[in-house]
């Protein structure tokens, strides 16, 4: 069933959980996401970027809602990652219930200006509406933006930039990066700089690059503030490292009945892992 955005984040945030937020670019992922989230009995999300949207069209926004509605544990359709007015207008006019708008990488008074427009335009028709401050890191292989550099949130300008936009969530910068981290590259989760921007804000916070993260600081996260993470990295990689045997392992198959189950599995496999982690895993029964 698709369930309000807003409502789910708030029922999380208050019970110390996180919520998987996964993003989809075709049906096997769609299926994936709903086969955990029940066999979990777990609520989800299904997100997806514009760029997934660009590829797919419009009609495969059809085909998520439905099964999102004929699953039996509550579910949000959420856009990952809106880069402007227009991206966000698509999504509601595909039914999403939950829009990100992301102008991090804007000056601060430009990023309120621009978050506050959307939430005026979202929340006139009951849309939910999440926002960035601080930037996220992106590495090698993430296609959902980012910069090389993590600017960290922020807790004092969170609180004014929560006050003055009025958002539903906010996507906080607190180490973490989009994509795959190389060996070198430092990616440890601030937990006491996640805790301050908690104890100002009072509203259910984000964790974007959510992949490949220690689960200790995973886990801490989520009982801190954290009520979604996002994850595609480690899902993606699950499905296609997989698919990828199969098709080496059966050189003359071509049906997707034959070569994309084992794929469909393992990612399946993961996500529910992730449920587990996150701690959402039998938190369904807390939304009827």
């Amino acid at each position: 069933m698709i369930y309000d955005m807003a409502q789910l984040l708030k029922i999380s945030y208050t019970n110390r959980f996180a919520v998987g937020a996964f993003n989809v670019a075709n049906s096997e992922f769609v299926k994936v996401v709903v086969d955990a989230a029940e066999a979990k009995n777990s609520p989800a999300i299904i997100q997806i970027h514009p760029l997934e949207i660009e590829l797919l069209g419009d009609a495969f926004v059809t085909y998520v809602r439905e099964a999102m509605n004929r699953a039996r544990v509550p579910m949000a359709l959420h856009l990952d990652h809106g880069g402007t007015l227009s991206d966000v207008l698509r999504a509601i006019r595909n039914g999403f219930n939950s829009v990100m708008i992301d102008a991090s990488r804007e000056s601060f008074e430009e990023n309120i200006r621009i978050t506050r427009q959307i939430v005026e335009v979202a929340h006139m028709v009951g849309v939910a509406v999440e926002a960035e401050l601080g930037t996220i890191g992106s590495n090698a292989g993430s296609g959902e933006g980012g910069t090389e550099e993590i600017l960290y949130t922020d807790p004092k300008q969170a609180l004014d930039f929560v006050q003055r936009t009025k958002i539903d969530s906010l996507a906080v910068a607190i180490g973490t990066s989009h994509g795959i981290y190389p060996a070198t590259k430092e990616h440890s989760i601030q937990i006491d700089r996640l805790k301050a921007i908690r104890d100002r804000v009072g509203i259910p916070l984000v964790l974007h690059g959510g992949s490949d993260n220690a689960e200790s600081e995973i886990r801490a996260a989520s009982q801190n503030g954290i009520a979604k993470i996002n994850l595609a990295t480690d899902m993606k990689r699950a499905f296609f490292r997989r698919l990828r045997q199969s098709l080496n392992d059966l050189p003359n198959d071509y049906e997707a009945f034959i070569v994309v189950p084992e794929a469909t599995k393992a990612a399946t496999e993961l996500v529910g892992h992730k449920m587990e982690l996150f701690g959402s895993s039998g938190k369904a029964k807390l939304f009827f």
